[in-house]
């Protein structure tokens, strides 16, 4: 069962509207890279029942994000950021080369300081 990287992160965000069994099945195979015979054998079911239960927890994981689409903000807001920080940048550069005005270098200077504060 080839795992899909996006479960890790919607598991961060929405892992606790899942049951603890999903949840516990979910870490065991995504954060502690257990096989599911591993963890079939540790929670005395089979293999087949364990594919099942991290499929159902996974398609709910999706689920969740298509109707609150917390990850897709969190990306676009990360995506903004780093717009935001190559602008500012591109802002730096030119005052620089051409003004050098005080004010514009405090403004961004303290869009940097904001940006990685958005980003903790």
């Amino acid at each position: 069962m080839a795992k899909n990287l996006d479960v890790i992160m919607l598991f961060d965000i929405y892992g606790e509207m899942l049951t603890k069994k999903q949840q516990d099945f979910i870490g065991y195979y995504y954060n502690d890279d257990l096989s599911l015979a591993e963890i079939a054998e540790n929670e005395g079911i089979t293999r087949q029942g364990v594919r099942d239960a991290i499929k159902r927890a996974e398609a709910q994981l999706l689920d969740f994000e298509a109707h609150l689409g917390l990850k897709r903000r969190f990306d676009d807001m990360k995506n903004g950021l780093d717009e935001i920080e190559q602008l500012t940048e591109v802002i730096k550069e030119i005052n620089r080369s051409t003004v050098l005005s005080r004010e514009i270098n405090d403004a961004t200077t303290r869009i940097g300081v904001i940006t990685q504060m958005l980003r903790e």
